[in-house]
């Protein structure tokens, strides 16, 4: 049934400030951590009830996929990336939605952007020039992405180069054996030391949840890196096996409750990896809506890492405009 609380979003279409929140953080808090508990089954049976209870039709669901484009992490993290790719994939940052679409909508008027673009540090200076005077900003892959496996100070280096070459946001990846085996205390230290050296750059903590093997390592993990001063939290990288999913983005998303009751700090969520689709966006919407509230439907406190989302996004556009569907490739993301 139609949502009343999704219905209308009144809030700008616009790319919100990169520095809107900061995480500080907080001393280490094993006790907490290790009684953290998370019930697997109630967790699916939850998450479960989502997509069939929050449907939103018509001008509303038109409403909130032009919403969700101001949220997406538009993302190339490939072997064969090319600068050309990538200021082609900026363009599309900037003019995300055809404009004769835009104009049928009755949105002709209104400047809507992607929340950003997102690349290896080899391109983020081509990026950062080719996004110059439209406020997007670019993020970076940082920390030895995917596997997290480089030397600790390789990472650290990696992370100043990327901020020297502009990029406003860096995405690193947490070393998962620290939380395989426990060690807490490392996992803190790391990130840390990687919210230092991103300076005054966003700094979001990838958990590759898919490795983690439990949704109470994810938990643990989620609260370790925010009271470590992570900004946002995000579910993958994308190349792990298994990435977003609903009961993954359940648990981290009550850390982040968990974690605002005890500092009155709020931190971002991102998943990424897997969500293709529009109607996937809606329901991560209801999702974030129903646990966190309002303000974490604007893109800085909620992102997605996408790549082929965009085009579903505008073919479904596009049908709501002409009632027909059109053929992928006439919606190409860069």
């Amino acid at each position: 049934m139609p949502d009343a609380a999704l219905s209308r979003p009144s809030a700008s279409l616009t790319v919100q400030p990169s520095d809107a929140h900061r995480n500080t953080g907080m001393p280490l808090d094993l006790a907490l951590i290790e009684a953290v508990r998370v019930n697997r089954s109630a967790s699916e049976r939850r998450t479960a009830a989502l997509p069939g209870r929050r449907a939103v039709k018509g001008d509303a669901q038109s409403a909130w996929l032009l919403k969700a484009v101001t949220c997406i992490d538009l993302t190339t993290l490939n072997g064969d990336d090319t600068e050309g790719r990538v200021r082609r994939l900026c363009a599309k940052a900037a003019r995300p939605v055809r404009p004769d679409l835009l104009a049928a909508l009755g949105m002709g008027d209104r400047r809507i952007t992607t929340g950003a673009v997102c690349v290896y540090h080899r391109f983020v200076a081509t990026a950062v020039d080719a996004l110059k005077g439209t406020g997007i900003p670019v993020a970076a892959v940082s920390t030895g992405f995917p596997a997290g496996l480089s030397p600790h100070a390789t990472k650290l280096a990696e992370i100043e180069a990327s901020v020297a070459d502009g990029a406003a946001e860096i995405d690193i990846v947490i070393t998962r054996e620290h939380v395989l085996t426990g060690n807490w205390e490392a996992l803190y230290r790391e990130m840390q030391e990687y919210r230092a050296a991103c300076g005054d750059a966003h700094v979001k903590a990838i958990l590759a949840t898919g490795d983690l093997k439990t949704l109470r390592n994810v938990a643990k993990a989620s609260l370790v890196c925010m009271m470590a001063g992570a900004d946002f939290i995000k579910t993958s990288t994308g190349k792990e096996s298994v990435n977003a999913t609903l009961p993954v983005s359940l648990t981290m998303v009550r850390a982040i409750r968990q974690y605002q009751a005890m500092t009155g700090v709020k931190v971002g969520y991102k998943p990424a990896g897997g969500v293709s689709k529009a109607k996937d966006v809606l329901t991560y919407f209801a999702l974030m809506k129903e646990e966190l509230g309002r303000e974490w439907l604007e893109p800085d406190l909620f992102r997605i890492g996408a790549s082929s989302l965009l085009a579903d996004i505008e073919r479904q556009l596009e049908h709501r405009v002409t009632g027909a569907y059109s053929a992928h490739n006439r919606h190409p993301i860069g």
